[in-house]
C-alpha cells in the first residue's frame, strides 16, 4: 500500500531507515475545490474518508488549511475548510516536490 513516505528516500542508520523531511506544497486553489464549514465531529481524516474516498489523505486536508489547529486530527466547529480537489492533482504536486528528497 502506498503511503505519503512512498519515493521519500531513505538512508540506513544505526539499523533504522532515516527518511528525508517531506515537503507538504500549498495546493493553489481551483474552482474545483469544495468550501465547507465545520461541524460537531468533523475530523481530518473523516473528511478525507468522504471527499478522498481514503482516510490516509488527511494530511492533504490539514496542510491546506493552515489556519486550523492541526494538533490533533479534531477540527473546531464553525471553521471554513478547504478540500482541494481532484485528488490527483494534489498527489502529483506532492510528488514533484518531493521527488528529489
Amino acid at each position: 500500500m502506498s503511503t505519503r513516505y512512498t519515493g521519500i528516500k531513505g538512508k540506513r542508520v544505526d539499523g533504522e531507515i532515516a527518511r528525508g523531511t517531506t515537503i507538504y506544497p500549498e495546493i493553489p486553489a481551483t474552482v474545483d475545490d469544495i468550501y465547507l464549514i465545520s461541524t460537531t465531529g468533523d475530523r481530518f481524516d473523516i473528511l478525507a474518508s468522504e471527499y478522498y474516498s481514503n482516510s490516509k489523505y488527511w494530511w492533504i486536508i490539514a496542510s491546506n488549511n493552515p489556519t486550523l489547529d492541526r494538533a490533533s486530527l479534531q477540527i473546531t466547529p464553525g471553521v471554513q475548510i478547504r478540500i482541494p480537489l481532484p485528488l490527483e492533482r494534489v498527489l502529483n504536486q506532492y510528488k514533484e516536490v518531493n521527488k528529489n528528497r
